[in-house]
Formats: structure tokens, C-alpha cells, sequence
């Protein structure tokens, strides 16, 4: 049976070779085309290629059972008490990992494939690219954290990781977004970590921020 996953391309400059390519994973209940608004709004000085894939549809016991797109299902929010789905998750690692490696394959090198992803989607970026056996050329979480961070096996501390994180937000708090951001930074990793006023969502400054942190990753 084919699980790949289907996705969406897009490029920020049309007819020009991209230099690298970021595979961006949406959040729970979203599409591959949710953020695909952000291709303009990203200032980049260089030429990108997005691609954009769809999570598999499965049951989330947290939404009472419905079916939808999710990386993972979701059982409850406790921080303190919770169940983490690690089947699904390292189901959704297996197929990004073959992202990855249509993308080494298309003729990108490790170190311009970048890892981006919203809420669950910045899960996942943070499990497969920090699990990873490659280098990657960096992690970008958005809203995201690490439900077990202990499933991150051979934590690859030198790939660079932005993210960023809400200080209202009230779906996926704010501690626990800042508490991924402390375990990684405690344990070596080389990650940046910017906080907004803003709830579950994306603002102008934090895209602006984004943009910076791509651009100095061209300058590598």
C-alpha cells in the first residue's frame, strides 16, 4: 500500500533554480494549503522551493473522535497527564523522511532542506529534524512543542532550530512551548527562541523574524 503523502508545490521567485527547499508541515484539522499564503509574505533574498504536504486523515480522540488531517492523534492537553500517541507519530516521521528524501533526490544537499511546521506540525519538524541521521540546513517550529521529548533519539544538536511561540495562546500554552525551546537549549542544541503577543496563530513581526533567520541561513 502507498502511504506517501500528497503535497503541494510552490516556489517564491518562478524560473529561478531554488537554493533551498523547506518542507512546511500545517497543524491539526488544517490542509497543505493553509500556509501557503506565506510564500509572498516571506522577504527572502534568495529563491525557495515550499513544499506544502497534507497530514493523513485519522481519528482524534481530543475532538471527540472526528476525522481529520492530523500528524498524530491528540487524547487530551494535560501537560501534567498525558498519552502520547507515539505509533502515529513516528508513522508521520516515516513519511516525512521520505519527503526528505525525494527532495535529496530531486538534487537538493541535506544542509538546504529546511523543516518548518505549525502547532502539531512543529511536533513533527522537531521530532524528524532533530532525529534525523542528516544534517539538515535547520528547524523552524511555529506554536509547537515536544510532547515526549525523549522520543527525539540521537538529538543532532548542531541543526539550527527558530522558534517561536505565542504568549496567549491557549491551545497550545505557552509553557509548553517554552519548555521544548528550554529542554533543547539545556541539552546543546543550537536553537533561537522568539515569543509573541499574540494567541494561536501568525503575526507580521514573528513572519518579519522568520524571514531574517532563512535570510542569515544563506549567508552560512
Amino acid at each position: 500500500m502507498n502511504n506517501d503523502l500528497e503535497y503541494i508545490e510552490k516556489f517564491n521567485r518562478e524560473n529561478v533554480a531554488p537554493k533551498f527547499v523547506v518542507i512546511w508541515l500545517h497543524g491539526l484539522g488544517a490542509s497543505c494549503e493553509d500556509f501557503l499564503p506565506i510564500v509572498p509574505q516571506l522577504n527572502l533574498n534568495f529563491s525557495m522551493k515550499f513544499v506544502f504536504p497534507n497530514a493523513p486523515m485519522r481519528s482524534v480522540a481530543l475532538n471527540n473522535g472526528y476525522v481529520m488531517r492530523a500528524w498524530y492523534n491528540i487524547y487530551t492537553l494535560d501537560l501534567h497527564n498525558h498519552r502520547v500517541d507515539e505509533s502515529g507519530i513516528k508513522e508521520s516521521l516515516t513519511q516525512i523522511y521520505k519527503l526528505i528524501d525525494k527532495q535529496i533526490e530531486a538534487g537538493f544537499s541535506v544542509d538546504k532542506i529546511i523543516l518548518a511546521g505549525f502547532s502539531q506540525g512543529g511536533v513533527i519538524s522537531y521530532y524528524a529534524g532533530l532525529s534525523n541521521e542528516y544534517k539538515l540546513g535547520g528547524v523552524l517550529v511555529l506554536s509547537g512543542y515536544l510532547p515526549e521529548p525523549q522520543l527525539i533519539s540521537n538529538l543532532n544538536k548542531e541543526v539550527p532550530v527558530f522558534a517561536c511561540h505565542g504568549t496567549n495562546d491557549m491551545v497550545v500554552p505557552y509553557k509548553a512551548g517554552l519548555n521544548a525551546y528550554e529542554y533543547l537549549y539545556n541539552n546543546g542544541c543550537n536553537i533561537y527562541w522568539h515569543e509573541y503577543s499574540m494567541m494561536h496563530s501568525v503575526c507580521d513581526e514573528e513572519i518579519i523574524d522568520i524571514t531574517n533567520w532563512l535570510n542569515s541561513l544563506d549567508d552560512k
